[in-house]
Formats: structure tokens, sequence, C-alpha cells
């Protein structure tokens, strides 16, 4: 089947943050598109897999075709350690969560890492535009109108935990903030929960990779929140060793406690 994206924006010839909202919804619409063909389980998802990496691969190329990109589903070319400009995509994040319809929390990563960029914490560079796209629930968070989040509407503190596999530390963290677990799929969707007032706080040291969370964790900076390694310290992108197991996203008023439980009782 042959897909035509929409036309981009004009402004997204030099807009990055409408460029990456623009990725992340053509690559939704084809991911959608492969949910309808009729494909099960593993096929379902290497489909998935498949096809949102092609397109993207294909419109970066397009569209910035002088930037380096990171994918879960490419190779990793190091001569991104050297570019000024880096694209950390993840194709589709929560293929189980995909592959099982009609389920609303897997996601479309899109982030941009710029040299120079940041306050010097994060080393060279920081993430200056990015995108999270849920083509399931008609929705694409993005730097350039961050989401408002609003004020908390739960008593207690929600706290957004893997479906599959949730750290058992975060359960003696949900009893000292007498907070309830929600179980959810793709981390993206985990982090852009608290964007949503359907959690206030993300935290994960189960493992995952730079493509896991950059898109999130630049949406969630941008809307105000509060974002770090479990240690307090801040997340670094475009490293030699793209591992980043671990990290926080939560309401700011949370973060102090959150980090003070973690660093008395570990993860």
């Amino acid at each position: 089947m042959t897909f035509d994206p929409t036309p981009a924006p004009p402004e997204a010839a030099t807009d990055d943050h409408l460029l990456a909202a623009w990725l992340a919804e053509q690559a939704g619409r084809r991911l959608l598109e492969v949910r309808s063909e009729g494909l099960e389980g593993r096929a379902l998802k290497d489909a998935g897999d498949q096809a949102a990496h092609e397109l993207l691969m294909r419109l970066l190329a397009e569209h910035r075709p002088g930037d380096a990109v990171l994918s879960e589903e490419g190779k990793d070319d190091k001569a991104r350690l050297q570019a000024d400009r880096v694209w950390i995509v993840d194709p589709l994040d929560g293929t189980r969560e995909f592959s099982e319809p009609p389920r609303d929390d897997w996601a479309v990563h899109v982030a941009l890492w710029q040299r120079g960029a940041g306050d010097g914490s994060t080393g060279d560079g920081d993430l200056v535009a990015a995108a999270v796209g849920q083509a399931a629930l008609g929705e694409t968070f993005h730097t350039g109108a961050p989401p408002v989040v609003p004020p908390s509407t739960s008593e207690a503190p929600r706290i957004a935990v893997s479906r599959s596999r949730p750290p058992e530390f975060v359960h003696g963290l949900a009893t000292e903030l007498d907070a309830q677990l929600v179980a959810m799929g793709s981390a993206g969707a985990k982090v852009i929960s608290v964007a949503r007032d359907v959690t206030d706080a993300y935290v994960h040291a189960g493992g995952q990779y730079e493509w896991d969370s950059a898109a999130p964790v630049a949406v969630a900076r941008a809307a105000g929140l509060f974002t770090s390694r479990v240690d307090g310290s801040p997340l670094r992108y475009n490293q030699d060793d793209v591992y980043l197991p671990d990290l926080v996203v939560c309401r700011p008023e949370l973060a102090d406690r959150i980090l003070a439980w973690i660093a008395e009782h570990g993860v």
C-alpha cells in the first residue's frame, strides 16, 4: 500500500518544532494504516516498526538532509557524535500496545538534539525541539505549543508504571507518597500522562535508551515538568553509549520527595 503524507506546513522549512510535530503525525497516520491491514502479534509489531522507521528516515532526508539521525530501528552511525544536529527518533514506542487494538498507549517519538544548546549541564548540547504523537488518541504533543499542565485533579499522587515490568522499588515509593500506581504501555505515553493530568509522576529504572525518553522528556520540560536521572543529575543525549536506563518526570512539587526517597532507599 502506498502511503502519501499530507504536505508539511510551509513554516516547517525553518521551524524544527513544527517539523517534529508533522513528522510524528505522519508516522502515526502510517501506523494506524498498518494497524488496519489485518496483521496480528509479532507480524503487526514488526510491520509497524519498519513502516514508521522507513517513513521518518525518508521525510528527514527530504526536509533536513544535513542532519544526523539516531533511530531505534536503524544502525547507529557514530558520525552523529561530530554532527551539530541529531534527530533522535523512536518510530514506534510501545509495540506491544500497538499490537493490541484498540489500545492507545503507544507513541511516535521525534526529538532534535543540537550542539551548543542548553546551560552546559547536559554536556555540549541539549534537546531543542520534539514531538510525541499519540495517533490512537488523535493527539500530538510538541515543544512548539507545549501542553498546559492543569492542577492535579487527584487527592493522592499517581505514579505511571510499566504494564509488564513495574520496578520493585516503585511500590516502596508509592507507600512513602501515599500514591497509587497507574499501569500503561509506552514510555512516551507515561511521560505525557503527567502533562495530561492522568498521572503526577513517572519514575523508571529498568533500562531504556535515548530514543525511549528524548522526545517525551523535551515535551515535558517545555510544559514545565521536572525531569532528571533517578540520582537527580541531568539527562544527557547524543552520547557515545545510548543506554539511558532511568529517569524521573513529575510535577515540580513532587521532585524533592521522590529524589530524597530514592537517595535513601535506592532502586
